[in-house]
């Protein structure tokens, strides 16, 4: 009988004697071999489709604009510009090897395929950062911004919650350490990511920077739905094995989450204090308005008072951009979603 503290083992690659159709995501049965048409979660199928067809390259954004814009900036913008650059590029360095590690215990094939693809497109979102620095400043200025963003102690203190909880299960594989994991990645992905890209959309809606921006929207796009489907992971792990299905792990996730929106809020005041334009009060409320959504993803209550958003300029950020198709396994509420475009985009800012 496995328990919550158990140790995971590293699934073997191929198990011939075991259906092809797991029997749970994690300590299930399964040969190894994936046949989409015969999955225990068929809605995974349209969520990997849907990754998919969301496939970019930062060399498609042609950066003319931006680098003729770069010199007009205010020193506070550049300032700012290039730490959350630096900043949001450290975190998605840690995705890529963690939904990679996460692969190795998993047992459903058809998940880890798409925490493979999680994993390509957070390594695409790294990449994208760099070719929007490289851009605009020099490789000297790069390094040492990127060394700033490991040094500065409000940005450690920030990233230390995701740490802690993301080195915990590397060295210690276990069932509650993967739930742990989980719910930091929907606080990395879900949080601070969302909450960094607001600077960009405050200059997309001054017209600055626009081709950053419209790379912000894309990479805001892929995170959105990776938010979305570790909350239903967490969902279904937490309905296959009950023995995680505590009132302690639900206090795990109200606490979990409502640090992060602490951190994410003293990180703001730190890094965007100065910027016309931006109101930090409203940026506050913009935290707990996001927090709230990934608590309703996972089932949960709000932890926050309910309210629409506050910073409602923001409009990439809303409900209806989720994807095509794309239901709530538990509650098969379908959400509609729609490319980021000058219909429903930037000129909306």
């Amino acid at each position: 009988m496995t328990t919550a503290d158990t140790p995971l083992t590293k699934i073997k690659l191929l198990n011939p004697r075991q259906p092809n159709k797991s029997t749970g995501i994690l300590n299930g049965q399964s040969s190894g071999l994936l046949n989409w048409n015969d999955i225990a979660y068929p809605q995974m199928y349209d969520l990997y489709q849907t990754l998919l067809s969301n496939f970019w390259k930062a060399q498609e954004i042609n950066m003319q604009d931006d680098i003729k814009q770069w010199d007009h900036l205010s020193e506070i913008e550049k300032d700012v510009f290039l730490r959350l650059n630096t900043q949001l590029a450290s975190l998605d360095s840690l995705q890529t090897p963690t939904m990679s590690m996460v692969m190795d215990y998993v047992t459903d094939s058809s998940f880890k395929a798409i925490f493979a693809v999680i994993s390509q497109q957070e390594a695409v979102h790294n990449e994208s950062y760099s070719y929007t620095l490289s851009s605009l400043v020099s490789t000297s200025e790069q390094n040492e911004r990127f060394n700033q963003a490991k040094s500065d102690p409000v940005v450690r203190k920030r990233n230390e919650l995701i740490l802690e909880a993301y080195e915990e299960f590397r060295q210690n594989p276990t069932p509650q350490t993967l739930f742990q994991l989980s719910i930091n990645s929907i606080n990395l992905e879900g949080i601070y990511f969302y909450a960094g890209f607001a600077f960009f959309y405050h200059l997309a809606r001054q017209q600055k920077m626009l081709k950053t921006s419209t790379m912000i929207s894309y990479i805001q796009r892929d995170e959105m739905q990776h938010a979305y489907f570790i909350s239903q992971f967490v969902r279904i792990l937490l309905a296959e094995n009950p023995e995680l299905n505590t009132e302690e792990n639900m206090a795990y996730i109200h606490q979990s989450i409502d640090k992060a929106v602490q951190l994410e809020k003293e990180w703001a005041h730190y890094i965007l204090l100065g910027i016309e334009g931006l109101d930090l009060e409203e940026f506050e409320g913009y935290v707990e308005y996001l927090a709230n959504k990934r608590l309703r993803q996972l089932g949960l209550e709000n932890l926050y008072e309910e309210r629409s958003n506050p910073m409602p300029w923001i409009q990439v950020f809303g409900d209806d951009m989720m994807n095509d198709t794309k239901s709530d396994f538990f509650e098969q509420k379908s959400r509609t979603y729609s490319k980021v475009s000058q219909s429903n985009g930037f000129d909306e800012l």
